[in-house]
């Protein structure tokens, strides 16, 4: 199991970057090798400094609560045709976040307690005071809904989404709303919650970074098929003659093909029937695909005469 990094922070994963900051803050100055001489306070620190890379950067928090520590160091699929995103690495250097987050080599070389500037010699010097350098603030990713078919997710497709948002005029502090049209390639067996960043697409303000733009995918509800991960399920209708006989099953498929699964055994309530690779696609492996998995619902006759009873209970005993 990989690694939760917003465990690391003593976060959850509905954390803001406020929260973010200040959890780096605290961790990174408790375990600081020069303020913490237990046994595994380097390798803490190492971890706190790779956490705080991740969640900080709103890219890799996107593909991390998405895909995990593995969709993050391995690469996923991005919205460019044939695209994937870069394995993320982390720099190994817990110092160099360090210095990056608080603007100094030194943790003792400015410290502020209650608002009051000390030197690490005196009564205030204490790591937790240190306060990080102010960063340009960035808008909150806004998050939509890609609505897919089973269909689309199965062959794969281009969606084109038109978005409105302000941008600003060439004085700088006006603005006006203009539209845009985002191109997103569809990849086979893209699961729902599947996430697809663009990022600084959100209205431009003078003083902010503009806001990364998420669309989360959704399934369409189908007519036949549900999905579970990559496994398709279906319910067959049977009379009581064919589940007590056998019968076979025909299905039309998300790819057009009809496929007959013969149903030899006794149909029984609860009982599915399995059929290997006909399911979803993989996502990232398109030719490996998920199985269709078969569930059965009995249809009774409404009545029954005399001697169809007898025949019935002279067969079944």
């Amino acid at each position: 199991m990989g690694k939760d990094y917003y465990d690391i922070l003593n976060l959850t994963r509905s954390a803001q970057e406020d929260d973010i900051q200040r959890s780096y803050r605290v961790l990174s100055l408790k375990y600081h090798p020069d303020n913490n001489q237990s046994r595994d306070a380097r390798d803490r620190f190492k971890n706190i400094s790779e956490a705080y890379d991740i969640l900080s950067n709103q890219k890799r928090r996107a593909i991390f609560d998405q895909f995990g520590e593995e969709g993050l160091k391995n690469g996923v699929p991005t919205a460019e045709p044939g695209g994937f995103t870069g394995a993320y690495s982390f720099h190994g250097d817990p110092q160099r976040t360090f210095r990056e987050f608080f603007g100094s080599d030194n943790p003792f070389n400015e410290l502020f307690t209650d608002g009051e500037s000390t030197t690490s010699s005196g009564a205030g010097a204490k790591f937790g005071g240190i306060m990080g350098r102010a960063r340009p603030r960035q808008d909150p990713p806004v998050e939509k809904e890609l609505w897919l078919s089973l269909d689309e997710v199965y062959r794969g497709c281009t969606k084109k989404l038109k978005i409105s948002r302000r941008v600003l005029n060439e004085d700088g502090h006006t603005s006006s709303v203009r539209d845009k049209i985002l191109s997103i390639i569809v990849k086979p067996g893209w699961k729902e919650g599947t996430r697809v960043l663009f990022p600084k697409e959100g209205d431009q303000e003078s003083n902010n970074v503009p806001a990364d733009i998420v669309f989360v995918v959704k399934d369409k509800p189908h007519s036949h098929f549900k999905r579970s991960g990559c496994d398709l399920h279906y319910t067959a209708q049977v009379t009581l003659v064919q589940a007590l006989t056998g019968c076979i099953i025909e299905i039309g498929t998300l790819d057009d093909r009809v496929i007959s699964v013969p149903i030899n055994e006794i149909v029984r309530p609860g009982i599915q029937k399995v059929v290997v690779g006909e399911g979803m696609p993989q996502s990232g492996d398109p030719e490996t695909r998920g199985n269709l998995v078969l569930h059965f619902e009995i249809v009774f006759p409404t009545t029954l005469t005399p001697q169809q009873k007898q025949t019935i209970k002279a067969t079944l005993g």
